[in-house]
């Protein structure tokens, strides 16, 4: 199984890695990119029997070259072939592309450049994102399954990439967070967002613009640089960094209101975390937020900064409505479990082996 240290898909192969072994099924987790911090080591290394190798290798979203991306995939067919595994889930699906891997290859549409660009920016993709995204098409082709983490993501990726058939979705899913606190009294209740503040998917900079305008701080986790050279300042929010998995639990037990006004989200992990701890959401009316959380958060236009600043004065004065909208994310949040997610990413696995004529008994995965 491929990940990288960066973001969201690190969390999610961890999660998938740990319930996995939980099933005896035998793990190699390839890291790819920028190095793992000490303590995303210590996570991964916590999990009994996961074999971890940082491969050094390039993302296929920070290469500088298409050939990069293809000598990759083709060291990732290798290290396959090497360790003898009867199946290989890629988290980057360009990886595919041009690689003659060994055995069945699932791979799982996380996000990808065509996507986000039709979602931020819109019209014709620029060079740099156009091979990219032919990298991507190509992988798919070479893919036995694909996997999306929300249905709002499948048909986005299979317009993208004028698939025949839609992804399967399987919801991505998180073990449930500690217990919350009780609430902040009014007055003292503040805004929170986290997530890659850097990526312009996220729309940071229009939500620093309506902290300005709150009566009440706005705290942004997460970092304002990305190994893709992209950046953000923030003048508004108070800019709390990177902050480990512990930390970030610590601030979503007080209950605060988590905000995103997120252009492009395939699911949302923040949103997740947040809505398990019982924090009120107010997030961005696109399809996405829509499928998961409908009825269960207040939705604003991502470009509404006026609509978003009267929504959320509106519920910061109102602590019977926080408590309202925090315990319905938090109902809602049940749909979207760790074991939900395990056993749909293995029901995947038994379908492309017993596809494949191969016994799907998935003693070993890689």
């Amino acid at each position: 199984m491929t990940t990288d240290a960066v973001g969201g898909v690190w969390t999610y192969a961890l999660d998938l890695a740990a319930g996995l072994r939980e099933r005896d099924i035998e793990i190699t987790l390839a890291i790819l990119g920028p190095a793992p911090s000490d303590g995303q080591r210590q996570a991964a290394a916590g999990i009994a029997g996961l074999r971890i190798i940082e491969t050094g290798l390039p993302l296929d979203w920070t290469a500088g070259s298409r050939d990069e991306v293809v000598g990759a995939g083709a060291a990732l067919a290798a290290l396959a072939a090497e360790t003898g595994c009867e199946l290989v889930q890629l988290n980057s699906p360009a990886l595919a592309a041009d690689a003659a891997f060994p055995c069945p290859v699932i791979s799982v549409c996380h996000s990808c450049v065509a996507t986000w660009w039709a979602a931020v920016r819109g019209g014709s993709l620029p060079e740099d994102f156009a091979w990219r995204t032919d990298l991507v098409r190509s992988g798919y082709q070479a893919a036995d399954l694909l996997l999306a983490p929300s249905a709002a993501f499948a048909r986005a990726t299979a317009t993208a990439y004028a698939l025949g058939e839609l992804p399967r979705v399987v919801h991505n899913g998180r073990a449930a967070r500690p217990d919350p606190s009780p609430r902040e009294p009014v007055g003292r209740c503040v805004v929170l967002t986290a997530g890659r503040l850097w990526d312009e998917g996220k729309n940071i900079a229009a939500l620093d613009r309506v902290a300005q305008k709150l009566p009440a701080p706005m705290l942004a986790a997460g970092p304002t640089h990305g190994p893709n050279g992209a950046a953000i300042t923030l003048h508004h929010a108070a800019e709390l960094g990177y902050v480990d998995a512990a930390t970030l639990d610590g601030h979503f037990a007080r209950q605060p209101v988590f905000a995103s006004l997120a252009l492009y989200e395939p699911f949302g992990l923040a949103v997740l975390e947040a809505a398990q701890a019982g924090c009120p959401l107010v997030l961005s009316d696109i399809p996405t937020f829509r499928e998961l959380w409908d009825e269960a958060a207040l939705f604003v236009h991502p470009e509404d900064e006026n609509g978003a600043v009267a929504i959320l004065t509106g519920l910061l004065a109102d602590a019977t409505e926080r408590d309202r909208l925090g315990r319905a994310a938090q109902e809602r949040a049940g749909r979207y479990r760790l074991d939900r997610m395990v056993e749909g990413v293995a029901g995947a696995y038994r379908d492309v082996l017993a596809s494949k004529g191969r016994r799907p008994h998935l003693m070993t995965a890689a």
